[in-house]
C-alpha cells in the first residue's frame, strides 16, 4: 500500500506568492497592450499547459455590486468556453423566471492565477461578461457597462481613466458575523488597535499582513496598508489602474480579505457603519483621465492645478450629487456614515483641505493630479459607481457655483428614503443609467429600505444588516 503522505493522490497546482506576482503582473500588462484574440490565445496557452490545473472561476456581479462565481472544470472550459450558460433568475435583478437562461462568456484579459492557501488549489479566476440568448450584451451587466463605456472614451477621445479606490472596512469577532447579527448585542470588535495603536502581532496587524500579501501576489501593485481611525478597522492600497481593472481589483480585494478573515475564525466587513459611535468606513475614489501620457487634470496656471476638463468634471459631479447619492451609496447602513460628527463627506461641495466636503483635491504633482470623490460607501457596487460618476463627470448637467460666495451648505440624502426620491426623479440618472437599469436598481433598494425602520436611530438594526445585499442569501431574505 501506498504512503499517501509522500505519494498524495491529489498534486493540483499550487504556486509560490512570488511567482504569482510575476505571472499576475505579466497579465495585467498584456491587459492593456493586447488585442481580445491575442489576450484569447495568451490565456489557453497559459491554462493548456497547467496540467494540474482542474478548474476555471468565472466572476461576475449583479446590479448592487454582491460577487458570484461559477466553476468550470478544466476540460469542459477548454472545450466549450464559447457555449457557457446559466440561471439568470436566480440573481436577483437579472432575468425573470420566464426568461432565465444567460449565456457568461470569459473576458480573456481579465485573468488571475491564485493563491492556493486563500482559494483551494488548483484553480485560476477571470471575470466574465454576461450576454442574453440572442447574443446581445446583457443590460444589467454593470461590469460590461463600465467596460463598454470605457472602450467608448479610448475610441473617440483617446482618453483611458485611471483610478484608485481607498477601501475601508472593519474586523469582527466570530464567523459569519453578519448573518448572526442581532441589534440586542450588536457586533463584538476583533481588535482595539487603531490608526496608531496597533500592535505589530495584533491579531488587526496580522490579518493586514496577510491580506497585503495576497493582493500582492495577484499583481495589485500595493502602495500601503495600515489600521484606520477605529479600533479594529483597516484599510489597504493599491495603486491607479485602468478603470474597469481598478473595479475588478475591488471585487477581489473584498473577496480576499473576507476568506482571509473567515481563515482566522473572524469576519470582514464592508458595511459602512456596523458599530454607531465610531468612525464609519468609505471607498474614497480617487479619478483622473490621460490621454497618451498626459495626464489631463493638471495645468500649472489652473486654479490649484487642476484643468478645465478636471474642474468641469467636479462640478457635474456636484451638480448631480444628491441624485446619485443612491447609487453610491446604496445601502441602509451606508446613511449612518453620512453623518457630520465623524469626518463624514456629506458636504456638496469640493475642498482642498475639508474633508466633510464630498470632493476633495489632494496635494498631487503633474503624474498624480487627480479629484478624490470621498462619499463612495465600501458596499457600492465598484463598476456602476465607477460608470456614473466618470459618465456624470463627463456628460452630466454643468452648472458651476462659486463657493466663495456666501450661501447654505447643501448635504446629500440623510437616509436611503430620500436617496431612491431624489433618483427616481432624476432625468440626468435616467440619461446615464436608462430607465430600465435605473428602475430595477430603485425596486431593489426600495424592497430593502422597506426591511428597515424608516428612522435610523441610535442602534443598527437588524434589517440593515440582514438584508444588506452582501449579507442575505434566500433563506434570511424568504424568512422575512
Amino acid at each position: 500500500m501506498q504512503n499517501n503522505d509522500l505519494n498524495p493522490l491529489k498534486s493540483f497546482l499550487e504556486i509560490s506568492y512570488d511567482e504569482l506576482e510575476t505571472r499576475n503582473l505579466s497579465n495585467k500588462k498584456k491587459r492593456l497592450s493586447q488585442t481580445p484574440e491575442e489576450l484569447k490565445k495568451s490565456f489557453l496557452d497559459q491554462v493548456a499547459k497547467e496540467k494540474h490545473l482542474k478548474a476555471i472561476t468565472l466572476g461576475f456581479s449583479d446590479i448592487e455590486g454582491r460577487f458570484h462565481m461559477l466553476d468550470y472544470d478544466k476540460k469542459f472550459f477548454m472545450s466549450s468556453h464559447d457555449n457557457l450558460t446559466f440561471d439568470g433568475s436566480s440573481i436577483r435583478g437579472f432575468s425573470r423566471q420566464a426568461e432565465s437562461d444567460l449565456r457568461v462568456q470569459p473576458d480573456w484579459g481579465a485573468f488571475w492565477w491564485l493563491p492556493s492557501d486563500i482559494f483551494g488549489p488548483g484553480k485560476v479566476l477571470m471575470m466574465g461578461e454576461i450576454y442574453d440568448r440572442d447574443g446581445k450584451a446583457y443590460p444589467m451587466d454593470t461590469r460590461g457597462l463600465l467596460k463598454s463605456y470605457a472602450q467608448k472614451l479610448k475610441k473617440e477621445n483617446n482618453y483611458t481613466v485611471f483610478t484608485a479606490n481607498e477601501v475601508e472596512g472593519f474586523l469582527l469577532k466570530g464567523e459569519d458575523a453578519e448573518k448572526a447579527f442581532r441589534e440586542s448585542k450588536g457586533f463584538e470588535l476583533a481588535s482595539g488597535g487603531g490608526y496608531y495603536h496597533s500592535l505589530p502581532s495584533d491579531m488587526l496587524r496580522v490579518f493586514i499582513d496577510r491580506n497585503a500579501e495576497a493582493q500582492r501576489a495577484l499583481g495589485f501593485e500595493n502602495e500601503k496598508d495600515h489600521p484606520e481611525v477605529a479600533p479594529s478597522q483597516f484599510e489597504l492600497n493599491f495603486s491607479y489602474a485602468e478603470i474597469v481593472t481598478a473595479a475588478d481589483q475591488i471585487q477581489l480585494y473584498k473577496l480576499v480579505s473576507r476568506q482571509i478573515a473567515r481563515n482566522m475564525g473572524l469576519t470582514a466587513t464592508f458595511l459602512p457603519k456596523p458599530i454607531v459611535g465610531i468612525n464609519g468606513s468609505g471607498m474614497h475614489t480617487n479619478l483622473s483621465i490621460a490621454k497618451g501620457e498626459k495626464n489631463l487634470f493638471y495645468d500649472k496656471k489652473g486654479k490649484a492645478e487642476l484643468s478645465t476638463l478636471g474642474w468641469d468634471v467636479i462640478h457635474r459631479i456636484l451638480s448631480s450629487a444628491a441624485e446619485m447619492c443612491l447609487v453610491l451609496n446604496g445601502s441602509v447602513n451606508a446613511y449612518r456614515r453620512l453623518d457630520p460628527h465623524y469626518e463624514a463627506p456629506n458636504e456638496i461641495k469640493v475642498s482642498e483641505i475639508d474633508r466633510g466636503s464630498m470632493i476633495r483635491i489632494p496635494l498631487f504633482n503633474e503624474r498624480s493630479a487627480r479629484i478624490e470623490v470621498r462619499s463612495v460607501g465600501p458596499d457600492a457596487n465598484p463598476y456602476l459607481s465607477l460608470f456614473t460618476i466618470i459618465k456624470i463627470g463627463l456628460e452630466g448637467p454643468l452648472k458651476k457655483s462659486d463657493q466663495n460666495k456666501r450661501s447654505r451648505v447643501k448635504y446629500l440624502p440623510a437616509n436611503i428614503q430620500t436617496a431612491i426620491i431624489q433618483c427616481r426623479q432624476s432625468k440626468a440618472m435616467s440619461k446615464i443609467l436608462g430607465d430600465d437599469l435605473k428602475k430595477k436598481y430603485i425596486d431593489l433598494k426600495q424592497t430593502a429600505a422597506e426591511r428597515s425602520p424608516a428612522e435610523l436611530g441610535t442602534r443598527v438594526k437588524n434589517g440593515e444588516v440582514l438584508y444588506h445585499h452582501e449579507v442575505y442569501n434566500q433563506l434570511i431574505w424568504n424568512n422575512y
